[in-house]
């Protein structure tokens, strides 16, 4: 059942209006010229001169029901401060007091809101002024939210991806820049859901690259972007290159994010302690790498629990009302090396030892009719690491778990003895869609009750051929959408998210998988109250 994007939420409130105005998105693909090199997109930006100016638009994250998130940057030193209210005239305003930006955290900040009201449509506007004269304020940046409902009525729709500018396919001006994304707004999400591979810093994004038809890709380019990040600036330069595309900035002040890390936002495939060998870095320490992308990554995205010197952690739950929990991993920072996966013991896992004891608590609490498990790798494809290892949780041996599925199946086990309903997985990083049953009547192992997982991606980078599936878990391919071969690129389709959609009336989750354009590739309806589907 495809349906109508909105249908079916119970008479909750009107969604949301679009928004007119708004001099926080500039017209242009690239953002305008700036007056001095202070303002160059990456630069010190530390002239006193002119007004400060919010060039890379907002971004909301961390919505619940009474509080949220809103990011901005600067073009040089300011005070932020936002302003919310119920209408999009601002007649009546309650005022946030912000952080000052700086170089210390490249003129990025988040302020809280707190104390706001539960299902309803929030507008907001950062201001930027001047820290020694508050009357020299720039342009305004408009945005507007919804907040979780306190009841179920209004149901819950949200989208989810993964993979942004990844093997070299970057931000294409004859495509319009990121054309998924104007895509995605349309469609009017509660939220949107990021898998990770939010960058890829390991990916030098060049002017043009051939295509096998003769035709030629182009990209916007930038210094920190021809090479691999390695320095604090190469990564916050790597995170800044996306926000280039006004459609990513457009969507940002109308969609808030629940954004989670994987391995390109430091190198492909990496582990704590690895050391490279790839000679195009001068910094190898793999660790060293993760720490000043983890601070970027802080800097850049509105999320809660890491401050802004990339302390602090990753994984978390992000609550949307009665009708959802969304469990939010790590499944990079705390893994094992990556190895033929095959240990009879495993106590690190992928997710170390405290986010597992995390992840079975978190979900024995919840009373949200949904928990989404948003899992930056996907559970049964072998995604191997070279010749000899794996990078994900399976290994290709069909039989009891080993290695990292130890972990998964203890999740799993602990789900069914705790008579947890209502648990779905959401992936990406494989570069293709699929939906994945799993059922112990299949499986080697079988102390689980069956679930889903799904997979979509990527928003835009190369599509790549289905992997094959382990058969530990009881998975069973009920739809796969792939290219034939390796590293397609967007001219040729293959760029894929997903939708959630919870009807507030009956509580049932239809989960859809699209492609770029609007096609609704497969969909799957599912009921509460289950502990397997």
């Amino acid at each position: 059942m495809t349906g109508v994007p909105g249908a079916g939420n119970g008479g909750g409130p009107a969604r949301r209006a679009v928004l007119l105005g708004g001099a926080a998105v500039p017209a242009a693909l690239a953002l305008p010229a700036a007056p001095a090199a202070s303002a160059v997109p990456g630069a010190p930006a530390l002239a006193r001169r002119g007004r400060p100016a919010a060039r890379w638009g907002t971004q909301t994250g961390e919505v619940g029901a009474g509080s949220a998130l809103v990011w901005v940057r600067s073009d040089r030193p300011a005070r932020m401060t936002v302003e919310v209210s119920a209408t999009e005239s601002f007649r009546t305003v309650r005022r946030y007091r912000g952080p000052l930006l700086g170089p210390g955290t490249d003129f990025t900040g988040t302020t809280a809101l707190p104390g706001l009201p539960a299902g309803t449509e929030i507008h907001y506007r950062v201001l930027l002024t001047d820290p020694d004269d508050p009357r020299r304020a720039g342009e305004p940046a408009l945005g507007s939210f919804r907040t979780a409902p306190a009841g179920r009525r209004a149901g819950v729709r949200f989208l989810w991806s993964g993979d942004l500018a990844g093997q070299g396919w970057g931000i294409n001006p004859d495509r319009g820049g990121y054309p998924i994304f104007d895509e995605m707004l349309r469609r009017d999400p509660d939220f949107f859901l990021c898998s990770g591979d939010t960058i890829y810093a390991d990916g030098p994004i060049a002017p043009a690259v051939p295509l096998p038809d003769g035709r030629v890709w182009r990209n916007v380019t930038t210094e920190e972007k021809a090479k691999v990040a390695e320095t604090l600036d190469e990564f916050r330069g790597a995170f800044r290159y996306n926000l280039l595309a006004e459609n990513l900035r457009r969507f940002n002040a109308r969609v808030p994010s629940v954004v989670q890390w994987d391995d390109h936002e430091v190198v492909n495939n990496w582990y704590p302690g690895e050391l490279l060998t790839d000679e195009r870095y001068t910094e190898r320490r793999v660790d060293v790498l993760a720490a000043r992308s983890r601070r970027a990554f802080a800097e850049y995205f509105p999320v809660s629990g890491v401050r802004p010197d990339g302390g602090g952690r990753l994984y978390r739950v992000v609550r949307r009302g009665p009708l959802l929990d969304v469990f939010v991993l790590d499944m990079r920072t705390y893994r094992d090396a990556n190895s033929a996966n095959t240990q009879p013991e495993n106590t690190q896992g992928i997710l170390g030892a405290r986010q597992l004891a995390w992840l079975k608590r978190e979900l024995s609490r919840s009373g949200a009719v949904w928990k989404v498990i948003a899992s930056d790798m996907p559970l049964g494809l072998v995604v191997p690491d070279g010749e000899a290892a794996q990078e994900a949780v399976a290994q290709g041996d069909p039989g009891a778990p080993l290695g990292r599925e130890l972990q998964i199946a203890e999740v799993l086990r602990h789900i069914r003895d705790r008579r947890i309903t209502g648990t779905v997985w959401l992936t990406a990083d494989v570069h293709h869609t699929t939906a994945i049953h799993y059922d112990p009547a299949r499986a080697a192992f079988q102390d689980f009750a069956p679930f889903w997982e799904f997979v979509s991606g990527p928003l835009n980078a190369g599509g790549f051929p289905a992997t094959a599936l382990d058969g530990t878990f009881g998975p069973r391919r009920v739809f796969l959408k792939a290219p034939g071969r390796a590293n397609v690129s967007p001219l040729e389709g293959g760029q894929h998210y997903g939708e959630v959609e919870i009807d507030g009336g009956s509580a049932e989750m239809t989960v859809r998988l699209l492609e770029e354009g609007g096609t609704v590739l497969h969909s799957t309806v599912l009921r509460p109250g289950r502990v397997g589907q």
